[in-house]
């Protein structure tokens, strides 16, 4: 038992790891306006193999290090309360419900995982667009104008979230199924 809970300790340390870097890195890489959240995936493995409590402590990791890293810029400088609960509800609640979502189908880890690597970025998203509108609205309407869309709904769509959305639920669901199934099967040997 007690070396089970410092093999999960370990790999969380090292699942955190990879989410720091993942992050960092990915800020580089730019759909838009936005870096594309690559560390979704490692957030779903942690929720698959050690639960809601790992995937919203990677999920808050992840939320820390966009605050921390300067990638949340742009809206700190509109409201920073709504930037910080903004930030940090959407990582910490799509690595906690990816876990949840991974818990409730356990008995068909396929199924489960490629559920939970939906519900990652769906949540991360939602939680976005919802912050958006209560803290943002007034902001985003004036990018939307200044970037020559017809509405701040086709903005919010295709200018915030569309292509970051599209390859992070993607790349989820190819990635996170093949590396829980590798992981898993290297914890049974």
């Amino acid at each position: 038992m007690k070396n089970e809970k410092t093999k999960e300790i370990a790999s969380l340390g090292i699942l955190t790891a990879i989410v720091i870097v993942l992050q960092l890195l990915g800020s580089f890489i730019k759909f838009g306006p936005f870096s594309i959240s690559l560390v979704l995936i490692p957030i779903v493995v942690g929720a698959a193999l050690y639960g809601p409590a790992a995937g919203a402590w990677l999920g808050f990791v992840f939320s820390l290090v966009v605050l921390l890293s300067g990638d949340a810029a742009a809206f700190l400088a509109v409201s920073v309360i709504g930037t910080i609960l903004t930030v940090l509800a959407k990582g910490t609640l799509a690595g906690f419900v990816a876990g949840l979502v991974y818990n409730l189908l356990r008995q068909k880890p396929l199924l489960a995982t490629v559920l939970a690597a939906i519900a990652c970025p769906v949540c991360n998203t939602g939680i976005f667009l919802l912050g958006c509108f209560l803290f943002f609205m007034p902001t985003i309407s004036a990018w939307a104008s200044a970037f020559g869309f017809a509405s701040t709904g086709s903005y919010i769509i295709f200018g915030l979230v569309g292509g970051n959305f599209l390859f992070e639920i993607l790349s989820n669901i190819i990635l996170s199924p093949v590396l829980v199934r590798v992981i898993s099967m290297g914890r049974n040997r």
